[in-house]
């Protein structure tokens, strides 16, 4: 299906909401919205594989653009608004991009941005600037019925930078009609039963690939998106309850986060029109899944996958019960693990986990890291390490580039976040290895204690003893920094190169 045959069926159906202020846009209006910006493409001279480029905030004018770029066959790269004015430069001149369309509220982060190639188009979504124009403006003359060459779009969106410079995620064009089964539908529609009937909260921001993904997805099942601003823990329990939502979206510092409410916050909200919530983006702690099931039931799922798209896992919060800390067994591809020489290991082994006959992708102009994301094999990775039981339930261990080595021991942050999170004094934490004279790298804590809670000695020296009693003496940190936040992405993922780049460049430490 896609909205535009929602827009003949349902007319009159809300097909986003956004949720402070209840602002409603039906489909009919979302369908010929987005037709009139498809037309002001093409005016443009647009073409099937040419890219635009969007800086949005969490507005209708990301679904209703988002939807015109992928009925007239465009490439839509939707930046992040978190980024500084070089950056946002840097990715809208790499990914090609022809025009520019910014919120109004982004006009002045557009209008420092050091753009080489002076002759992009740039445009305010509704307003205008000494620099850019309306866009607005420029479509509302334009038809309402659809462009006469639709042809099936995509996104190309870029990483979130942990490693370097942010690069695009390019795949193949889509063949066939603008209707074309995509694998989220699929996944959408067999594993989470959303359909004509979901009403469905999006809690990140939606320039990144999951929530933008998955709104599209919902727009092309019929259903509505409910649109959160920003996220707040409470705001979104009230959000569940004022819209009966059934389906969301969440990351697990979502869960943490609504889980530190106050007992007697979190039992004014009625959860109970939830049908099915769903996680990824970075690993759940097993103590903060477990309570989340506690909370909601088991209507929790979890998926595996990145930007990339190479390969998907899924399982439900039933599986997860049998299988404590799993993300799945393969929805999209076949897992693969492998030894540093590419040869293919076995259950239970553990090693860097690759998809086979997943969807392939290229890093845009990037040929050296898109060849280092293949083995010699075909199979496409995306960086992390694991193993597989006997069932081909595939247990993450860690990214590879964060792994420690102390003493010629491999250590995975990973595990120590997830216990020092569980902790009632800790709001947030992060693990890295920082230099040491003796054992080549020693692990430190980086933590932001939770509200009212004092950051001293004291406190070091129990989280200490509670890593110590959980995973044992090397695991343990052997140094603590306290901060009042630590840098995250807006989906939740700890944005950890920040942290490793700042302490490594400090000399290294004798043991």
């Amino acid at each position: 299906m896609h909205p535009s045959m929602h827009a003949l069926t349902t007319p009159h159906k809300a097909a986003i909401i956004m949720a402070e202020s209840g602002e409603t846009i039906d489909f009919a209006t979302l369908d010929a919205m987005s037709n009139q910006s498809a037309h002001g493409l093409r005016a443009l001279g647009l073409k099937r594989g040419d890219v635009v480029a969007t800086l949005f905030d969490n507005s209708p004018e990301v679904l209703i653009f988002g939807l015109a770029a992928q009925r007239a066959g465009l490439y839509l790269t939707s930046v992040s608004n978190k980024l500084s004015p070089t950056d946002i430069a840097y990715v809208v001149e790499d990914c090609g991009a022809q025009i520019l369309v910014a919120s109004d509220n982004y006009l002045p982060l557009v209008e420092q941005a050091p753009f080489e190639r002076s002759s992009i188009p740039l445009f305010g979504w509704s307003s205008r600037s000494i620099i850019a124009r309306s866009w607005t403006d420029k479509v509302t003359p334009l038809p309402t019925s659809a462009i006469a060459d639709e042809s099936p779009g995509t996104d190309m969106l870029y990483s979130s930078g942990t490693t370097g410079r942010p690069k695009g995620v390019k795949f193949p064009l889509p063949e066939g009609g603008i209707d074309h089964q995509t694998p989220l539908m699929t996944m959408g529609s067999s594993l989470y039963d959303m359909g004509p009937d979901a009403v469905y909260l999006s809690t990140s921001p939606l320039y990144h690939a999951a929530p933008l993904r998955w709104a599209m997805t919902i727009h092309r099942l019929g259903g509505t998106v409910v649109v959160m601003e920003r996220f707040d823990a409470e705001r979104a329990l009230d959000y569940i309850e004022r819209y009966r939502v059934t389906h969301a979206t969440f990351v697990p510092t979502h869960f943490v986060r609504m889980l530190k409410l106050p007992d007697e916050v979190r039992a004014r909200y009625d959860h109970r029109s939830l049908l099915a919530v769903i996680h990824a983006a970075a690993p759940c702690p097993v103590p903060v899944k477990q309570a989340m099931i506690d909370w909601w039931g088991p209507i929790l799922h979890e998926y595996y996958s990145g930007t990339e798209q190479c390969g998907i896992t899924a399982l439900s919060a039933t599986e997860w019960l049998a299988r404590p800390g799993s993300v799945g067994k393969a929805a999209l591809g076949i897992v693969k693990i492998t030894d540093e020489d590419g040869n293919e290991l076995p259950f239970g082994a553990e090693g860097n986990v690759y998809f086979a006959d997943g969807p392939q992708f290229q890093y845009h102009n990037d040929p050296e890291k898109t060849a280092k994301a293949y083995d010699r094999n075909g199979w496409a990775t995306l960086g992390d390490i694991g193993w597989l039981d006997k069932d081909g339930y595939l247990f993450l261990t860690d990214r590879k580039s964060f792994m420690i080595i102390s003493g010629g021991v491999n250590i995975y942050p990973q595990e120590i976040e997830n216990c020092l999170v569980t902790h009632p004094k800790v709001a947030d934490a992060a693990v890295i290895g920082v230099p040491d004279e003796e054992m080549g790298e020693r692990v430190m804590a980086i933590v932001q204690p939770a509200q009212d809670v004092v950051a001293d000695p004291a406190l070091a020296d129990e989280l200490c003893s509670f890593v110590r009693a959980a995973l044992g003496g090397v695991k343990t940190p052997r140094e603590f920094e306290f901060r009042s936040d630590l840098p995250r992405e807006p989906t939740g993922k700890l944005m950890k190169k920040k942290l490793i780049d700042e302490f490594r460049a400090k000399p290294a430490i004798a043991g």
